[in-house]
């Protein structure tokens, strides 16, 4: 999920993740960064650091790993065999189906003009920049566990951000489906839940492809949202997975609680539509009028769009760390330039390692002394 109003956190204040959030930060220990995610004596160079590859990187860290085993284990336990299937093979191998259409720029033309048509882009971006580069030879852009969670100044912008965020974005929203059953005693669908929460940033891969710099490639808007999220939803429809995931996938940004927010999740799904070249009311996702999602709504969209709520942390906590590693860089490694590649080399492992909510937390809980500590345990100081 990508920035939004922080309004959106009234809803949440009311899920029944959030008491469990307290609960888990009261029993945090003291320690500045836990030894599971540090190792003594691990600590590389400057050089060493520049040439580490995104892969390089998240296969170094223990939590990444943790993450994307979570995330690949979690979606073992789907019920359904061909739903498992589709959804393990999308985050092992997250080939861009969908894109093979627009390998022309031609393709990539009518598409845009279909878009600006129903008010669905903007006519300011071109036919190269309507979508992410797409591989040619049906290959995958880059492996979702390296991949990052965000853009370079938002939440977990770093080699195997993605995989940290979605399973922090999972277990929030199945500690949300088991608190709305128990509450409620009502019988919801865990699959929905689950595959709409594994895949609610299934195309982050595609859109946020590392480039030589080490830096990320930019993301546009499409439907007034960041475009991964309506290329995930393509996506998902053009490999024809079922209605009612798709639905609580497109979710993730938006819910269909009022006539505006629902209006916003009927727009990302016609756009994701139109891309995938298919009808959403006869797929199913929309009401035959199609102005709204197929009634009556279910409960199930909500709990991801819930889940999806790691941005209000995990924002900030960019914001804040990423100028603290940059004096850090600057002053202890003599790395002035904080928009080339041995910066972002050095802030994308340090991060990668501990994670920018890590070192937030080192920060607010024992000072930049620790922080700095923390670096220099994960990147040799030049002598």
């Amino acid at each position: 999920m990508e920035e939004k109003d922080f309004s959106r956190r009234d809803f949440l204040k009311f899920s029944a993740g959030a008491a469990a959030a307290l609960t888990m930060l009261a029993a945090m220990p003291a320690a500045p960064v836990s030894a599971k995610a540090l190792k003594k004596g691990a600590a590389i160079s400057l050089v060493e650091c520049k040439k580490l590859t995104p892969d390089d990187m998240a296969k170094r860290s223990a939590i990444v790993q943790d993450a994307y085993k979570f995330v690949l284990d979690s979606a073992k336990t789907l019920n359904d065999a061909k739903l498992r299937a589709n959804v393990t093979e999308i985050l092992t191998n997250p080939v861009p189906k969908v894109g093979q259409q627009y390998i022309s720029l031609s393709a990539r033309e009518e598409l845009r003009a279909k878009l600006i048509a129903k008010g669905l882009l903007k006519d300011t971006v071109t036919a190269e920049e309507v979508l992410p580069p797409i591989p040619s030879n049906g290959a995958k852009p880059q492996n979702f566990e390296a991949t990052a969670g965000s853009g370079y100044m938002s939440h977990h912008s770093y080699p195997g951000g993605l995989a940290t965020h979605t399973a922090l974005n999972v277990r929030s929203s199945m500690g949300l489906y088991q608190g709305y059953s128990d509450s409620n005693a009502i019988q919801l669908d865990r699959d929905v839940v689950l595959a709409g929460q594994l895949l609610h940033d299934l195309h982050k891969p595609w859109v946020f492809q590392w480039k030589p710099d080490a830096s990320s490639l930019p993301e546009f808007q499409i439907a007034g949202t960041g475009a991964h999220h309506i290329l995930g939803i393509a996506e998902s429809i053009y490999r024809g997975l079922p209605a009612n995931v798709i639905v609580a996938q497109a979710s993730a940004h938006d819910n269909a609680g009022t006539p505006d927010d629902e209006a916003k999740l009927v727009k990302y799904i016609k756009a994701a539509a139109i891309i995938a070249g298919k009808d959403p009311i006869e797929k199913g996702l929309l009401a035959d009028n199609g102005d709204t999602v197929k009634l009556p709504r279910a409960i199930e969209p909500f709990l991801v769009y819930l889940g999806d709520h790691d941005w209000i942390v995990s924002v900030p906590a960019a914001k804040w760390t990423i100028p603290v590693i940059e004096n850090i860089a600057k002053a202890d490694y003599g790395i002035s330039d904080n928009k080339g590649k041995a910066f972002y080399s050095f802030r994308n492992y340090i991060f990668s390692q501990v994670s920018m909510i890590g070192i937030q937390n080192i920060h607010a809980s024992h000072g930049e002394k620790a922080v700095r500590e923390t670096v220099h345990s994960l990147i040799s100081v030049p002598k």
